[in-house]
């Protein structure tokens, strides 16, 4: 029962962060390495765990998703679906100690741009006298890696999606909210259908059962409290949440 109300609030808590700024894979996969599972099978676990949440939050912010500059929603959606698919092979095919060590430091840099992006964007759209923005190519090709990374680890793959878009295409985060939501349910989908199939996550029924119960809630909160926020609190929030999973996993590392 005890592992059960834990792993329940953790999916919570991951499931709300998801939806108002992302981080809910550093409060999901630390609860459920400290309840006793191996990383890589906590990982799968909490890939799986949290699609149903955010899916719930998509389907909240369905008529607010707009497209991410001149890319098209289905070819960016299609990308995100084949990189989760190459990362979550990656992950069950190769050790996932490597990505552990490097994720503070790009959880880091994720922040430091979402919190500069669009000064920077500006900037070099003052010094240049002309628009500076990603290629509808670029795009595909960041959000490919990004799809990779988010099957394989996904610690942080919406802050560090906002991120790129930020300062590539000088996007409002909160504004480009609904779409990251969107994306990270194609790469956790296309995730979850291989740890499904190849994986043991499906060894800890009761702490999946609790985490995705807990998710799907806290998805569907969290989505709520993201539309009524004003765009600033939505922004500060972000940022605030970033910079706290920031320092935590330094922390625990």
């Amino acid at each position: 029962m005890y592992q059960l109300i834990f792993a329940l609030l953790a999916g919570v808590g991951a499931g709300a962060l998801n939806a108002i700024g992302g981080g809910g894979s550093f409060v999901a996969l630390p609860a459920l390495i400290g309840l006793g599972l191996p990383p890589v099978t906590a990982n799968a676990l909490s890939r799986i765990a949290l699609v149903p949440g955010a899916v719930v939050s998509a389907w909240v912010y369905r008529r607010d998703v707009t497209p991410v500059g001149p890319t098209s929603t289905k070819a960016l959606t299609t990308t995100s679906v084949l990189g989760g698919g190459v990362g979550a092979g990656l992950l069950l095919a190769l050790p996932a100690a490597s990505f552990d060590a490097v994720a503070p430091w790009l959880l880091a840099f994720a922040t430091l741009i979402l919190a500069l992006g669009r000064r920077i964007s500006q900037a070099l759209n003052a010094r240049l006298g002309r628009s500076v923005g990603m290629s509808s190519r670029a795009v595909l090709i960041g959000q490919f890696v990004l799809g990779v990374y988010g099957g394989y680890f996904g610690g942080a793959v919406g802050i560090l999606m906002m991120a790129v878009w930020s300062i590539g295409l000088g996007l409002d985060i909160a504004a480009s909210n609904p779409m990251r939501i969107a994306q990270l349910v194609a790469m956790y989908l296309s995730a979850t259908a291989l740890f499904l199939i190849a994986s043991d996550a499906l060894s800890a029924p009761l702490l999946l059962t609790g985490t995705l119960v807990g998710a799907l809630a806290g998805g569907f909160a969290g989505a709520h409290l993201a539309r009524r926020l004003p765009s600033w609190l939505l922004r500060g929030g972000i940022l605030t949440t970033a910079a706290t999973m920031t320092a935590l996993y330094f922390l625990r590392g």
